[in-house]
């Protein structure tokens, strides 16, 4: 591969900022509790009030950036956007090339423990250079200018990105919640180039009843329950972020309390044992993916602009060899009789914990699984 260079783009976030972010979060206006079990109508006000102290008296955020700006981080402009793009080569022959994409609420940050294992792997699993862009809109990247960045222009330049940009003529393309819609998009528009995809988030079309009346397992059922309860109680955040996300995030640009409100209310509903399966400063580091770039709104935009873009979530199956790790605790928890009329299924494992953020979740068991699988297919 020609060397290609590119912008290089380190994260600095001004001291004046993190001063700012201090007060702010002294000078929290609190609401009181409401009657209510904890968690059932939204944050635990106990929970997160101590985590934005700790926020405010104890994180350190210069340490994270600094390993953060450790990954390469380069700006490069695709189809109007200033992609962010972080890298991890492995030096190894016969690497594989791996596009490695988040979704909201969550970042790059998600991947700190997965890294190594993968770049540097324990013999008899493949290595592989890693491709880590901050989808966009995101994180410190560019914010799109223009209406259309629907799942669909994302997929076609992040394909650009890994071909015209970086020089790869094949690569491997994993990620969950909007990098598994992503993802797949990519994969059913340019199969020609994906080695694989792999995903903990299957997509699958709404067939919930047909499922019940087919003789569930005790497993199958728990999921069904799980897709209920998160129809019930868990969807109205998506259906804001794709209707009326300026409204909703001006608050959350402006007050770090809500931000974190917003945003670690997810990672408690979605993850296989909540908040406490997280390590604070991880959490704190996601957050200023968010907080730092003012990016809460444009963040959100891709729920807007998914709304919009219909055939970029419709959820194609893509024509490539797929790779599914259904954890337990995912937020749309599948069998694989679900998955299978989906996807052209290559590999299929029921891990036996973690959540809807297995690679911060449990790192071990995502960097194996994606290991596996890949490892499986010719190149």
């Amino acid at each position: 591969m020609a060397e290609v260079i590119h912008r290089p783009a380190p994260i600095h976030v001004p001291d004046a900022d993190l001063e700012d972010l201090r007060e702010r979060l002294h000078r929290a206006r609190w609401p009181d509790p409401l009657p209510a079990e904890p968690w059932e109508a939204g944050v635990d006000l106990a929970v997160l009030r101590e985590l934005c102290r700790v926020w405010a008296d104890e994180y350190d955020w210069r340490p994270h950036e600094g390993r953060l700006n450790a990954l390469d981080p380069v700006l490069i402009p695709v189809d109007g956007v200033e992609l962010h793009v972080f890298r991890a080569w492995s030096g190894r022959q016969g690497a594989i090339p791996l596009l490695l994409t988040h979704g909201w609420p969550g970042s790059v940050a998600e991947f700190r423990y997965v890294i190594e294992p993968l770049v540097d792997p324990v013999p008899g699993r493949p290595a592989f250079d890693l491709v880590m862009p901050t989808l966009p809109g995101f994180g410190f990247g560019g914010k799109p200018a223009e209406p259309g960045w629907g799942p669909t222009r994302i997929a076609h330049a992040l394909h650009t990105l890994m071909t015209e940009e970086l020089g790869y003529e094949r690569y491997g393309v994993a990620g969950g919640d909007w990098g598994a819609i992503v993802g797949s998009r990519l994969a059913q528009l340019h199969a020609e180039t994906v080695i694989g995809f792999h995903t903990n988030l299957p997509l699958l079309s709404n067939h919930r009843q047909s499922w019940w009346e087919d003789d569930p397992t005790e497993r199958e059922r728990a999921a069904l329950d799980r897709w209920n309860a998160m129809d019930a109680t868990g969807r109205a955040y998506a259906m804001i972020q794709a209707t009326k996300p300026q409204s909703l995030t001006v608050g959350q640009t402006d007050s770090p309390a809500g931000l974190a409100a917003w945003v670690l209310e997810k990672f408690e509903a979605w993850s296989d044992g909540g908040l406490g399966v997280f390590q604070a400063e991880d959490l704190l580091t996601n957050l200023m993916f968010y907080w730092a770039p003012r990016s809460a709104a444009s963040s959100a935009m891709i729920y807007y602009e998914s709304r919009l873009d219909p055939e970029g979530r419709a959820h194609p199956m893509p024509d490539v060899p797929t790779g599914v790790a259904a954890f337990p605790g995912e937020i749309n928890a599948v069998s694989r009789r679900w998955v299978e009329p989906h996807y052209r299924l290559a590999h299929y494992t029921e891990p036996p914990r973690g959540g809807h953020f297995a690679a911060l979740e449990q790192p071990d068991l995502y960097a194996a699984d994606v290991a596996e699988f890949f490892g499986s297919l010719p190149r």
